[in-house]
């Protein structure tokens, strides 16, 4: 969704003025080159000390000329398609789109309410859910499946993923044999390497530490995924109080610090590579010693990580419809819609995390579906108000004069679908009408509409042949990690 266009001019949370900003990218630099980064990964330190870093170890001491380049050569913008190339996402800041997240050890089970760990078939119910749901635009498995080979789960993951779906999938890959095996069934999935570097349907969700260090495996899957063209969803973050000291303004630039080295190695890998970064910075509740994931401090440090992207020029992948509840309940509800309105206000260009509860250890489909209605409010929000002389209306209010009626307009009926948001979930009826119709809560109409499409909605179909071939990646896979 765009947030500005010429005849409307949309709300925006913003938090960080010009000043703040860049003294926040200055204090990035300065760290970056005084203090540096521990780089685990041995192609990455020479990549950094072939643009002129300084490398002591593993600790990469980075001019601010080389991230300064990094930025120039870093893409504005990407896209990703959804698999039959009918809608495409524009990845660029302050285009706003929603999915759910990747990390949960546990999952709901959609039709007994059961509370279990995560397993194989739970990231292809996700999917579907997500292809039925009007508001939800990319798809990641809301689970970390434990029953396979740790090592091949974002595999499993993946593979239920995209034959569920046709909408633009983001997979989370371990090492770069994973990654690997990701992209050989999404060419599967779209018939030729040339279709799916022309039409990619999947990011790489791929992620570094806080304070300071990029990890081994990750970043060489990283620039592996640069290299074959596929786009980086580049997300870390810091924890106040325990990965970063406690203030804001310190979180913020040991987010960046990470954030701005790996898209520089994407860059110095392949010059032009697509790179948006992200993730969480939040705060440490200090009682609980638990990241306070659904508190406001999450939602004001989502909001400034996308200012500081959309200064730098480079999309941004926030937060939102999270909770830390164990149900979905009041507090479900209140913290899920103000993480997404204030993500969504942010310009934030991925917010994800849907459907996340217990601080991100349970994935809930019935928070899903009910974040989707939350969602559909905020894209309506997003619109703003049209002021033009089609809007204005200058001439039916001259027809019908003092003391008349619009009701009967033909103005109003033609237009009353797209200027008034009408919910699907919640409840406009009067209370006889509601009672009458058994006195359901948003709750209860949330899991009977989840209910409805797990039972009634079909997986899409997948091309002829790409089935075997996948079985064939997830066989070989196997056999390469049994010889190990």
């Amino acid at each position: 969704m765009n947030a500005n266009s010429h005849t409307h001019q949309t709300p925006q949370f913003r938090v960080l003025s010009d000043h703040q900003l860049e003294r926040l990218y200055q204090a990035t630099l300065d760290v970056l080159h005084r203090t540096g980064i521990d780089v685990l990964n041995a192609e990455a330190r020479d990549l950094l000390a072939a643009a002129g870093a300084r490398i002591e170890g593993e600790r990469a001491r980075i001019p601010p000329h080389v991230i300064q380049d990094a930025l120039a050569a870093a893409p504005r913008s990407f896209s990703l398609w959804s698999r039959d190339r009918k809608h495409r996402l524009h990845i660029v800041p302050d285009r706003v789109y929603f999915g759910p997240g990747p990390s949960s050890t546990y999952f709901i089970n959609p039709l007994t309410g059961e509370r279990r760990t995560a397993r194989q078939g739970d990231p292809a119910t996700t999917a579907r859910v997500c292809d039925a749901l009007d508001n939800i635009d990319y798809v990641m498995s809301l689970s970390l499946i434990g029953d396979v080979n740790d090592r091949l789960a974002s595999v499993y993951e993946f593979a239920e993923m995209v034959t569920n779906t046709t909408k633009p999938v983001i997979g989370w890959g371990y090492t770069v044999e994973s990654i690997s095996d990701m992209y050989q069934i999404a060419v599967a999935m779209a018939g030729s390497e040339t279709a799916l570097r022309r039409y990619p349907f999947f990011g790489l969700f791929s992620t570094f530490l806080a304070p300071l260090v990029l990890q081994d495996e990750d970043t060489a899957g990283m620039l592996w995924a640069a290299e074959h063209d596929i786009p980086n969803i580049y997300i870390g973050g810091s924890c106040l109080g325990t990965t970063a000291p406690i203030t804001g303004a310190s979180g913020l630039v040991i987010y960046l610090t990470g954030a701005l080295t790996g898209l520089t190695l994407a860059q110095l890998k392949k010059r032009g590579a697509p790179v948006c970064i992200g993730g969480a910075v939040q705060p440490m509740d200090l009682r609980t010693a638990r990241p306070a994931y659904g508190g406001p401090e999450s939602s004001l440090y989502g909001a400034a990580m996308a200012d500081i992207s959309r200064y730098l020029g480079v999309p941004c992948m926030g937060t939102g419809g999270v909770s830390e509840a164990k149900t979905v309940d009041t507090q479900a509800a209140i913290e899920s819609t103000m993480s997404i309105l204030l993500s969504a206000l942010s310009g934030s260009t991925l917010i994800h995390d849907i459907g996340f509860l217990d601080c991100a250890d349970i994935g809930s489909l019935e928070m899903l579906v009910m974040s989707d209605e939350i969602i559909a409010m905020t894209k309506r929000i997003l619109r703003g108000i049209e002021v033009s002389d089609d809007t204005l209306m200058l001439d039916l209010i001259d027809e019908v004069g003092p003391g008349g009626e619009f009701m009967t307009a033909d103005e109003t009926a033609n237009r009353c679908r797209t200027e008034i948001w009408n919910p699907t979930l919640m409840d406009r009826n009067d209370w006889h009408s509601w009672d009458a119709e058994g006195g359901l809560s948003m709750s209860d109409r949330a899991r009977a509409k989840l209910r409805r499409i797990v039972e009634t909605h079909p997986a899409p179909s997948v091309p002829a042949g790409a089935a075997e071939k996948i079985a064939a990646v997830l066989q070989a896979a196997e056999d390469r990690e049994a010889g190990r």
